[in-house]
């Protein structure tokens, strides 16, 4: 008799997630210093499954310890695998006891692997017509899926139904074994048949059959069209014994004797004492809390994430006129209030003022609606009359306010006549000075990283995709509790971060002198914008579009066939199979990697990986700024409008989205025709100005190595300078070459470089890119002692410092996985340079910012920031004067013991200018 469920079985493939989460997730500690990063993405990964399906019947399932069947049958299976890393395995035992006491089975069945289990519950239950979900991230257990079987990746939120597989994999579930058989597997060490890839498995399969009929009928495979077809049989026939051997290795068990079945997998009621001991000991303190409140089933657990911590008793809503006077008599009498906007959109341009939200104590916040516009919406106060009364205290620079990005609100302002002043403190600002890797800035992370405390989310109240509201579509019932919760969350943000930063007085002046400040420098460039020649770039397009097509045909030709150039996958067709070039290196699933630079490593003996990036350098110059930077003009301006990020990059640099300024090539021709289309308004010249060799200078005052010092002092070309102390030659006798490999270590050392990059970069042996790197240390000591010093003071106090004090930690610096510490020791190297590059032109900026407000106002706009690159707009008639003070300006920003040079070009164009 057929068994029946509400809903589907889900069966978790735990050693799976186990391993993706060890290498997904940061190498998160508890207090003791044990690791808990996995273990912390495996329950993370079942608790949003429970979430989304709330199954009544589930089972998580991991490898046992020790060997299975199929090292019986091959001893070399999965020999290439490393032993697991003592920091993974240290984590299993708390996994295994987190899963049972949130009362999910599991099983964990000697002698056979977690795919087994899974099989043979999953032929149980689709015999006995049951619908299962497979969640897993393990390709091989698409033999799995039939009518009643799916796989699901909770990783990337994938599914995988018959059709699914067909699409993925070119082939139907049934002949997903005989594909590893005769393809092999890399990962699992299955051997397969010499000689198959991809393309030649996918053929036969689809051409003749299964393995059985492959063999049943060999002369067949001549006929098929794919390259190699007609030796092809030679090779199935001496390979045999590999294809058997390995169709046997790849087929998952369905008959492991089981102690339950299917149906018996009920998910029990969670054990919250344990939980509490559990999660107590691995810091996972927001699970902790749950599971010493609740006290339900592990669906429950999950539910109770919608919980609030913060009372919302005393959120107010404003909807007459002395209620308003009230708040707003409050809020000139505070030492210090938060701010907050509701708009219609997140474009700062585009963005109508929906409501206003502030704090004047913790616990205690209001919302002020004026643009909610539903049906039955009650009646609100009148924006531009609120606007009038509100505006002198926005714009007081003695009204102390605190936001969270409050550059945001300032741009939006600024549409409606208002400029707000005032700024003392921004909480995504502090969060990221006091420790930029902790995790994302925004206010629900911070939330919930600082307080404990889950924000009610925007997709809460207006839904998620298509269909989602703008904050004016959303009744006041929801919307005002959200508004004054932001405005309270950032209060209470702000008390518990700046006594933080108050306590590192470096820490305190990276925020308050360079940081909050910048913010309205930002503010004003975003809002400013720059004047784009729309036409020019039409043209571009056309002719880019054309030189596409030619490249495209051009390789079309050099590989003997037609294929989508797009596809990652048949790009490893062709370039590793059809033409069989030298695998360079491999993704992390094993599959030949065809990214830039292996591309640039075989273009240097292959012409078809060349053509195939200047596909994708065209294609994407083309998408990305051609086609997308004239539909970004504003209609109101003429311009594009950038947003500039703060807290994002690390390092303390900018970056800019929408459009990305930072990406536009420089190096190619088309990239640089693309800046020929920034340009300046009638009357006026672009002028950039950029600092030259920032990096390599503070690399000198970091180091105090006297060559390098006094290299600067004396105004050498450091690069020739560096070739003439590495190679022994006079400087004017250094050659090009010299040259030219003296600049890749002066700048490779700066990131961090091995020898083996050195060697790569210049395509020399290692043993002579050592020698160069000996040489250079032999040369400038204080820069082999200071990357040394770095490294250690990196590895004992868990961060490195910019020359101002802005600090990176580095949680990598110390783990016991050698490619991440030696990423940590790289970035540690590297930190303090760029940072302090970055923290050099910020504080030019606001230089260069306080001189145009307060001596040459219009005369001189700044419109852009790229790397170490100001650029500006500036009326012809001061152009002179105004750039040498620009000079100054930003030369005089700091001062190092090497002395600052910038390099300003004018011209009518970015390019020109350049």
């Amino acid at each position: 008799m057929t068994q029946v469920m509400d809903k589907p079985l889900i069966l978790v493939d735990g050693s799976s997630y186990l391993f993706r989460a060890y290498h997904a997730m940061p190498n998160l500690t508890n207090k003791d210093g044990e690791p808990t990063g996995a273990v912390y993405g495996v329950v993370n990964m079942l608790r949003s499954l429970i979430k989304e399906y709330q199954p009544s019947h589930m089972a998580v399932v991991f490898d046992a310890k020790g060997k299975t069947f199929r090292d019986d049958i091959y001893s070399e299976y999965k020999a290439h695998r490393p032993p697991m890393p003592d920091d993974l395995r240290q984590q299993i035992e708390p996994l295994h006891n987190i899963v049972q006491a949130m009362g999910l089975p599991m099983l964990v069945i000697d002698g056979v692997e977690a795919d087994d289990v899974i099989g043979t519950l999953a032929r149980q239950a689709s015999e006995q017509g049951l619908a299962t979900l497979i969640s897993t991230g393990d390709k091989d257990l698409a033999q799995l899926v039939d009518e009643h079987v799916t796989l699901i990746n909770t990783m990337t939120n994938t599914k995988l139904d018959r059709q699914g597989v067909i699409d993925k994999f070119g082939i139907p579930p049934e002949l997903v074994i005989d594909y590893l058989a005769l393809k092999g597997d890399s990962s699992d060490n299955i051997p397969g048949v010499a000689g198959v890839g991809d393309k030649s498995a996918l053929a036969m399969l689809n051409g003749i059959g299964g393995l059985d009929k492959i063999y049943a009928n060999l002369d067949a495979i001549a006929s098929l069209e794919f390259r190699g077809a007609k030796s092809m049989a030679k090779k199935m026939q001496d390979n045999e014994d590999n294809a058997r051997l390995s169709y046997e290795l790849a087929t998952i068990k369905t008959d492991v004797n089981l102690p339950q079945p299917p149906i018996e997998l009920l998910i029990q009621d969670a054990d919250h004492d344990q939980l509490v001991d559990l999660f107590q000991a691995m810091d996972f303190k927001r699970w902790l809390e749950e599971a010493k409140d609740n006290g339900g089933t592990a669906p429950e657990l999950v539910a109770a994430e919608q919980s609030q911590t913060i009372g919302q008793d005393q959120y107010h809503t404003i909807l007459t006129e002395e209620n308003w006077q009230h708040w707003l008599e409050r809020l000139q009498q505070a030492s210090l209030f938060a701010f907050d906007i509701e708009t219609t959109s997140l474009n700062y341009m585009n963005a109508q003022i929906v409501g206003f939200s502030f704090a004047i104590a913790e616990g205690e916040a209001a919302y002020l609606p004026l643009g909610h516009d539903y049906n039955d919406a009650p009646e609100q106060l009148d924006l531009k009359e609120v606007l009038e009364q509100f505006k002198p205290l926005l714009e007081d620079p003695k009204a102390l306010k605190v936001g969270q990005h409050l550059k945001y609100d300032k741009n939006v302002l600024r549409q409606y006549g208002v400029e707000l002043n005032g700024i003392a403190f921004d909480t995504m600002l502090e969060s990221y000075v006091l420790n930029s890797t902790s995790g994302r800035h925004d206010m629900d992370s911070l939330a919930e990283r600082y307080l404990d405390h889950k924000t009610i989310h925007f997709e809460d109240i207006a839904g998620k995709g298509a269909k989602q509201l703008t904050f004016n579509q959303i009744p006041l019932e929801q919307a005002a509790p959200y508004a004054a919760e932001d405005a309270d969350v950032t209060l209470r943000l702000h008390n518990k971060l700046w006594p933080q930063l108050a306590e590192i007085k470096e820490l305190q002046q990276v925020l308050t002198e360079i940081e909050v400040p910048l913010a309205s420098v930002l503010s004003k460039m975003e809002t400013t914008g720059v004047l784009i020649d729309s036409q020019k770039l039409s043209q571009q397009s056309q002719d880019v579009a054309k030189r596409i097509m030619e490249v495209e045909q051009s390789v079309y030709e050099e590989a003997g066939r037609e294929f989508n150039l797009g596809s990652t996958k048949q790009l490893q067709q062709v370039l590793f199979e059809d033409m069989d070039l030298p695998v360079v290196k491999k993704t992390p699933k094993g599959a030949p990697s065809t990214s830039e630079d292996v591309l640039q490593q075989l273009a240097n003996s292959y012409s078809l990986p060349s053509k195939i990036m200047e596909y994708r350098g065209l294609t994407k110059l083309k998408n990305t700024y051609l086609d997308k930077l004239p539909k970004m003009i504003h209609h109101r301006t003429g311009r594009v409008h950038t947003s500039y990020h703060q807290a994002v990059a690390a390092t303390g640099r900018l970056s800019s989205t929408e459009p990305n300024l930072q990406n536009i090539p420089i190096r190619t021709e088309e990239g640089r025709r693309v800046r020929q289309a920034f340009i300046a308004e009638p009357g006026c010249k672009i002028v950039a100005a950029d600092y030259s060799q920032i990096e390599l200078r503070i690399m000198a005052h970091l180091s105090g190595d006297k060559g390098l010092l006094q290299a600067f002092k004396d105004n050498q070309d450091i690069h020739r300078a560096t070739a003439s102390e590495v190679f022994g030659v006079e400087l004017d006798k250094v050659s090009a070459e010299q040259r030219r490999s003296a600049k890749a270590i002066n700048f490779g050392l700066i990131y961090g470089m091995s020898a083996y990059g050195l060697s790569q970069q210049l395509n020399i042996s290692r043993a002579d890119a050592q020698k160069y790197m000996n040489l250079y240390f032999e040369r400038y000591p204080g820069v082999l002692a200071y990357m040394e010093r770095t490294r250690e003071q990196a590895k004992e106090q868990g961060y490195v410092s910019t020359v101002f004090g802005r600090r990176l930690y580095l949680p990598e610096i110390n783990s016991r996985n050698g490619a991440r510490r030696k990423g940590a020791e790289r970035a540690a190297i590297n930190a303090p340079m760029q940072g302090t590059a970055a923290d050099i032109i910020k504080k030019a900026m606001l230089d260069v910012a306080h001189w145009v407000d307060h001596e040459v106002n219009d005369e001189v706009r700044m419109i852009m920031q790229v790397h170490d690159e100001l650029v500006f707009e500036i009326k012809e008639q001061n152009l002179s004067p105004c750039c040498e003070r620009i000079k100054d300006l930003m030369q005089n920003a700091v001062e190092l013991d090497v002395p600052l040079i910038v390099e300003a070009g004018v011209g009518d164009n970015w390019d020109q200018a350049h």
